[in-house]
């Protein structure tokens, strides 16, 4: 095949981006869990035949994106190319070889046309339950948290594995959402395989490599000239975060040299005996999304963006944990590696690295329904987003991963719990030239006539999210059970009528708050975002509102 011209080769990888989007929408569509259907928390990747990543949904989550080319070639040691049929499809939940912990299915399908091997696509999605404790950070070994699947055949020529199912089925408390998670990501690969096709036949095209290899070139390049912009050196960071009982010193280096960019976490702490250790496959993935935020946000992701990053970690600290460490909640700490990554960019002056955020809060809820039937369903919520050099933070948005919160209405039917309240906290955004996006507070009580079990996954209780260049730090995140203040990472027993409550965080401000103008804090007040006593603490604003006007006096 003979180069594309631009024109066309953007026609193409626009083709390929809208194809995985419609393979989510199935995904989307029939999953069965809200995990999947409510949250987004899933990726979609289309990989040509030498295994190179080309193209992913639009709404895919980036740990996913960056573990996705690596689990494949795990796939492909086990299951070699000329060993796979035309209907085949391969599944890991295995932490090391996936998406860093077991909660996690990978699924995929080889593509064949006219007998001949031309692709690959993947699925990933976090099921509504594994086994084990259930999801959360408590376990103290990975044997404690679930079912642990090898690379292995669910479909051959096919034909269901229907051991596999069973073995799956039994060690599961909602088989039903679990299986049909699966065989929703079954269907949706089949749905890729379809169109990709189609795309071939439309094209005229009967290799994708040749594709692949001027797509994958022109992110690489692009990748390469952007961090060439930034000086050549060796930038640090470090930062402290709350682990079970006692702090975790997180680390990082970045080394410019030219077009290429090595992040090392020398000086990270060790692995824990608690669930929030971190495989080194998830730590890679937010190490190279947080230069890829950085330089070429606006070109869709695919490894030849990654090309130009390395990544290491020493073997053995809680950024690389090694099995059997627990690595249920690794997000916990995996989040913070995003931030971390962008504080040492920073000091090269690159633009556009935000205040910290207060990021994502998972509560995975287990019981029943007030039917009677089994539940595992996780509620998403987050704090507010940092303030960056020229905007404010938003509020309730989550950073450096992407997923959506239920519905109320939704979730209250789902769960038989009630959302008694949620709202956003005023005063929670750090201050700052530019305000850090607001937290909220969210209240939930068991109306299920069971018992329900609880697990928090959640950080910035002890350290809360920084400002930057003036800013100030916003609200800290809580969790309290009947009003009881409780440790962010535990996993507690709801009788029915009790509640759990969380304060979600700000994010941290930006600059200097008394270089915010007033016309802005006024409108803030207005606005119920800020205050008024808020206004004249922290902007030195004084506001009357019934005069709506306002003045530094």
């Amino acid at each position: 095949m003979s180069a594309i011209d631009p024109v066309s080769l953007g026609i193409m990888w626009d083709r390929m981006i809208s194809i995985t989007d419609e393979v989510l929408s199935a995904l989307v569509r029939t999953s069965f869990s809200s995990n999947v259907r409510d949250s987004y928390d899933l990726s979609v990747l289309l990989f040509s035949a030498n295994g190179m990543s080309l193209a992913q949904g639009t709404y895919s989550v980036p740990s996913f994106t960056g573990t996705g080319p690596a689990t494949l070639r795990h796939m492909l040691d086990r299951f070699p190319p000329g060993t796979l049929h035309p209907g085949d499809v391969i599944v890991t939940n295995d932490p090391w070889l996936g998406t860093g912990h077991l909660y996690d299915i990978n699924v995929m399908a080889p593509v064949f046309r006219q007998g001949r091997l031309i692709g690959y696509s993947m699925s990933i999605t976090h099921l509504p339950d594994i086994g084990g404790r259930g999801f959360s950070a408590t376990g103290r070994s990975v044997y404690e948290e679930g079912l642990r699947l090898p690379v292995c055949a669910l479909v051959r020529a096919g034909e269901l594995n229907l051991e596999l199912l069973d073995l799956i089925r039994t060690n599961v408390r909602v088989p039903d959402h679990v299986v049909g998670d699966l065989n929703a990501n079954i269907t949706c690969n089949a749905v890729a395989g379809r169109l990709v096709l189609e795309f071939m036949d439309e094209y005229g095209i009967d290799d994708l490599v040749p594709l692949s290899r001027q797509i994958l070139d022109l992110s690489e390049r692009a990748m390469r000239d952007r961090i060439r912009e930034i000086p050549d050196g060796r930038y640090e960071h470090r930062i402290q975060i709350e682990g079970e009982e006692t702090p975790i010193t997180l680390a990082c280096s970045v080394t410019i040299e030219g077009d290429r960019c090595h992040i090392d976490f020398s000086g990270t702490g060790p692995a824990i005996d608690f669930g929030i250790n971190v495989p080194l496959c998830y730590t890679r993935a937010f190490a190279a999304y947080a230069v890829k935020c950085l330089t070429t946000p606006m070109i869709p992701n695919n490894e030849g963006s990654f090309a130009p990053i390395t990544v290491s970690a020493p073997e053995g600290c809680i950024l690389n944990a090694q099995p059997p460490y627990p690595t249920g909640g690794r997000h916990i700490v995996g989040h913070f590696v995003t931030p971390l990554v962008m504080g040492a960019l920073a000091h090269a002056n690159v633009r556009d690295v935000p205040a910290d955020a207060g990021m994502l809060n998972l509560m995975n809820f287990q019981g029943r329904h007030r039917s009677g039937r089994g539940l595992s369903n996780i509620y998403f919520a987050s704090g507010g987003y940092g303030a960056f050099d020229d905007l404010d933070g938003s509020a309730c948005t989550p950073f450096p991963s992407n997923m959506t919160s239920t519905p109320i209405e939704v979730w209250e039917a789902l769960t038989s719990t009630t959302i008694e309240r949620k709202a956003l906290l005023i005063d929670s955004g750090g201050v700052g030239r530019h305000r850090g996006g607001l937290g909220q507070e969210l209240v939930i009580r068991n109306d299920s006539g069971y018992l329900m079990t609880v697990s928090c996954l959640g950080a910035r209780t002890e350290f809360p999210p920084l400002g930057i260049r003036g800013g100030k730090a916003g609200r800290r995140r809580e969790y309290r059970v009947n009003g009881e203040v409780v440790h962010p990472k535990g996993r507690y027993s709801l009788a029915p009528g009790e509640v759990i409550s969380t304060v979600e965080p700000g994010g941290g401000g930006f600059g200097d708050p008394h270089e915010r103008p007033v016309d802005r804090v006024l409108e803030d007040v207005r606005a119920g975002l800020v205050s008024e006593e808020g206004a004249l603490r922290d902007y030195g604003v004084a506001v009357d509102l019934e005069a709506n006007r306002a003045w530094r006096p």
